[in-house]
């Protein structure tokens, strides 16, 4: 049984790095790690998160927003239950990203049998490490809700 979690996004480029950094927060932490979760940050392109996902049990995944609501605002999605809006997670310099990545696996018949999204709204997507201090504040809140996923584990 394969249990993900996917860190989406490119650390270098501000806001849009915050799937990466939890990934690599979550990778280092020793007693998160023995629930047999495998932990990953990825670019985002949606073809290899197909392949990722194939056949695993539960996955959740941390990405980077943009969809107009307040700077910071984390939105969940049940992507089994709930079609994901195109343009959403778009801030990519992907054609084909998490978005579609999840809307083809459905038509496919191939999405996890439980995969949660969790989306931050981001302002700034150019080169730099730094996140928005808002975005950062609401990693932290993200971070405790990705580990409740885990929590019967």
């Amino acid at each position: 049984m394969t249990i993900l979690f996917l860190g989406v996004g490119n650390l270098h480029r501000a806001d849009d790095g915050v799937g990466p950094r939890l990934a690599e927060k979550l990778a280092a932490d020793k007693a998160f790690m023995k629930k047999g979760v495998e932990v990953q940050p990825h670019s985002g392109e949606g073809v290899s998160l197909m392949h990722l996902w194939e056949g695993a049990e539960r996955v959740v995944i941390v990405d980077a927003m943009k969809s107009g609501a307040t700077l910071g605002s984390i939105q969940r999605f049940d992507a089994i239950h709930e079609p994901l809006h195109h343009g959403v997670f778009r801030y990519s310099s992907h054609l084909f990203g998490l978005a579609e990545a999840t809307e083809m696996a459905r038509q496919l018949g191939s999405l996890p049998k439980t995969m949660i999204i969790f989306g931050i709204e981001g302002q700034e997507f150019t080169f730099g490490e730094a996140m928005s201090p808002v975005v950062a504040k609401a990693l932290k809140k993200v971070e405790k809700a990705v580990r409740k996923e885990f929590e019967d584990l």
